[in-house]
């Protein structure tokens, strides 16, 4: 199995090599960037690619290790215990699949994205080290040892809000997705928007990246971001024309698809009144 670029996805050359190698290790991917960088995509990719199905586990910060594995429901057995339903003689009846039993007892191989590791509390990937390991788990409440039956692809992607622990990190093959540069961005942009003007993409992604290099930017926009700007540029019809600013037109056209926050507005303001002092 290799992975590659798709119809809907570009993979640069390091990212398919870090998939790839992932894949022959049989080692988790863990996969860092920016937000906005396609990271939950690529699992969608690969699983594409590779022609496997995909288990998603979106990670959020309440999120256990144990949900991963199963939960035992103790509340709906003693609800039924006092109705006299004859499940209650069966705990089985009452243990809750997770995600990872559900990749291991997939009847072919899959890929288990777990997505946002790090919205967890620190000890979540510790406490899911041996299981990722060993493709295994016990389940204490019917005695039973849950293992993969085909070791699945596992995608796991990070925001880098907090350090991961080493232990974790060392059991993993690690990519970073950096920004990726012009040529990479119109070759993005060509697979969402096959028919934009090459001349509105060229001024499109002069002005995107300008904007993203604007010193004190506090949150600068992403791929998805650009991708949502083009979007709303073509619908609105906009020109190359449209797109550049001139004079005190300090802020972008459709700015809100890009500066996510007041802090980053009042910037562009600030530059729009400055360029407005400097020409009197």
């Amino acid at each position: 199995m290799k992975f590659s670029t798709t119809q809907s996805y570009i993979a640069t050359k390091d990212l398919t090599v870090a998939v790839n190698a992932s894949v022959t290790l049989e080692r988790p991917l863990l996969v860092k960037g920016e937000p906005g960088t396609g990271k939950t995509e690529l699992a969608r990719q690969i699983a594409l690619s590779l022609g496997l199905p995909l288990i998603e586990w979106h990670v959020k910060s309440t999120t256990k290790a144990q949900q991963g594995l199963y939960e035992y429901d103790a509340i709906s057995r003693l609800r039924d215990s006092q109705l006299g339903d004859a499940r209650v003689h069966d705990v089985a009846n009452y243990i809750r699949k997770g995600k990872l039993w559900q990749a291991f007892a997939a009847p072919s191989k899959v890929v288990l994205l777990i997505d946002e590791i790090d919205k967890a509390d620190i000890e979540f990937p510790n406490d899911l080290l041996q299981e990722l390991d060993r493709m295994e788990f016990h389940v204490y409440e019917t005695g039973e040892t849950v293992r993969a039956h085909h070791r699945p692809v596992v995608i796991i992607t990070s925001n880098n809000e907090k350090e991961l622990p080493d232990a974790f990190l060392r059991r993993c093959f690690f990519h970073y997705i950096r920004f990726p540069d012009q040529e990479t961005l119109a070759a993005i942009v060509k697979v969402h928007f096959p028919k934009i003007k090459e001349t509105l993409l060229a001024t499109a992604l002069s002005e995107f990246l300008t904007i993203r290099e604007t010193p004190g930017l506090r949150k600068r926009p992403s791929t998805s971001e650009l991708l949502d700007w083009l979007k709303l540029i073509l619908a609105e019809d906009l020109s190359p024309e449209d797109l550049t600013r001139k004079g005190v037109n300090i802020l972008p056209k459709l700015y809100g698809a890009l500066l996510k926050n007041e802090q980053d507005v009042q910037l562009f303001e600030k530059l729009a009144f400055m360029a407005r002092g400097a020409k009197n």
